[in-house]
């Protein structure tokens, strides 16, 4: 990979929590356009890795280093998940995070919010600014409800859609908020068959679209093995495999944790 497309380099993180070690030592690289999974088994300590890299969690220790889509580096570690999200970080949740009582495009609305130009006086007498920022919303969010064919249920309340509907929205949020990297915590968890078939097409489908760098967690192997070029295996918060999904597959180490999973060997 050439280093000027790195867009993510994570050095032996960890975090404590009252004395017990969650994440020990956890490093990775991601760049420019790959799709990536985290996999592991329950309780291996794959979210903690993603609330670190999205400012829910302080790290212990290890250094986490972002380049943003300009070529500009932060570390990441030191920021909160508002100025992580500035920068282009976007993330989606295990438990889905939707305003329920909002509708279907204003929760769309309000995460491209961060990208007003309108100023509290614009807003405030309804100046051209404000109206220029209110046209640009609606069609973005639009465009966007459109590309994940939920456009005519933008005026439901987000609580009404059906659950794999909600995971959609949820990703389309995150969208909107302009992200060159994204997180996924498990977008398949809860769906059927069908449903999980639609999200591999359509996660392969924004990678290329957004020009964006997935990192991805889930359970369902047949979607990470499926659509993931690379692979990283978490157990009891330490890695112990990484490498190309065939390669995982056949790793006795990964094979031991996941305790014989027809779903690794024979998948």
């Amino acid at each position: 990979m050439n280093a000027q497309d790195l867009r993510l380099r994570v050095q032996n993180l960890s975090i404590d929590f009252g004395g017990l070690k969650a994440v020990s030592d956890f490093s990775c690289e991601l760049y420019h356009g790959e799709l990536v999974g985290l996999i592991g088994p329950n309780g291996a300590g794959k979210t903690t890795v993603f609330n670190m890299l999205s400012g829910v969690y302080a790290p212990t220790s290890g250094e986490i280093e972002f380049r943003d889509s300009k070529g500009n580096t932060h570390l990441a570690g030191k920021l909160d998940p508002a100025k992580l999200n500035r920068i282009g970080i976007a993330r989606t949740f295990q438990n889905i995070r939707l305003f329920s009582s909002l509708s279907v495009e204003d929760n769309i609305r309000i995460a491209l919010h961060a990208g007003r130009i309108a100023s509290p006086i614009d807003v405030l007498f309804r100046l051209r600014r404000f109206r220029a920022d209110e046209e640009r919303m609606v069609t973005q969010a639009e465009e966007l409800l459109s590309l994940f064919r939920i456009e005519k249920k933008k005026y439901e309340l987000a609580r009404n859609l059906p659950y794999g509907e909600q995971r959609k929205l949820e990703i389309a949020r995150a969208l909107a908020s302009n992200p060159c990297l994204l997180l996924l915590d498990e977008p398949a968890a809860g769906m059927n068959p069908q449903e999980t078939e639609e999200l591999m097409k359509l996660i392969c489908f924004i990678r290329k679209e957004f020009h964006l760098t997935i990192l991805l967690i889930e359970h369902d192997m047949r979607l990470v093995m499926g659509i993931c070029e690379r692979l990283m295996v978490l157990d009891y918060g330490r890695t112990i495999a990484a490498g190309l999904p065939e390669d995982i597959r056949k790793d006795p180490a990964v094979i031991k944790a996941y305790l014989g999973s027809e779903a690794l060997v024979n998948d």
